[in-house]
């Protein structure tokens, strides 16, 4: 299934220009994926449309230039406290395992990953297979939340979620 992400990551990096999942589907027969992997891939693909697009819709607007009633507005997501704390369940502990619960904390704490994209992050990573999700799959689980926002990282948390740490020398 990631290898199908990747390839829909960099053919439709602008997420505008990816076709709807039923043609998506279609290009991604021709181009030679397996069956199965590309059905878990639009399965996983439905999942992050949906959580990013109800994520969109209940983010804190702008106050109303109209003088409109603010109490009609639809519930949104409201800003995380500084001094909240979230805590992960048994099961996202045992599926996520510790490396990539880490490189989830070390995103937020460094102010790339916001509460709300966290949640998503947290949410199709539930959705993938792997027992604990590698942290490969985690940072292409990262990237293509960032994808689904139409936002791009910055250059130093695209170069570590694209690199390769394995053949990283130590200074």
């Amino acid at each position: 299934m990631f290898e199908v992400l990747v390839y829909v990551y960099e053919n439709y990096w602008q997420g505008d220009a990816c076709p709807e999942l039923p043609r998506l589907g279609r290009k991604l027969t021709a181009a030679g994926f397996d069956a199965e992997e590309i059905q878990e891939a639009l399965v996983w693909l439905d999942g992050l449309n949906i959580a990013a697009q109800s994520t969109q819709i209940n983010l804190p607007a702008k106050a109303p230039l109209d003088g409109a009633d603010s109490n009609t507005a639809p519930p949104c997501i409201q800003p995380q406290s500084a001094n909240s704390l979230r805590i992960y369940s048994i099961a996202e502990q045992v599926h996520l395992g510790a490396q990539s619960l880490g490189f989830v904390s070390f995103l937020e704490s460094s102010g790339v990953l916001p509460p709300h994209m966290r949640e998503i992050v947290i949410d199709r990573a539930m959705a993938a297979p792997g027992d604990p999700v590698t942290l490969d799959d985690l940072k292409i689980i990262v990237l293509m939340v960032y994808w689904s926002f139409g936002e791009e990282p910055d250059a130093l948390v695209l170069d570590e979620l694209c690199d390769d740490a394995e053949f990283r020398l130590p200074h």
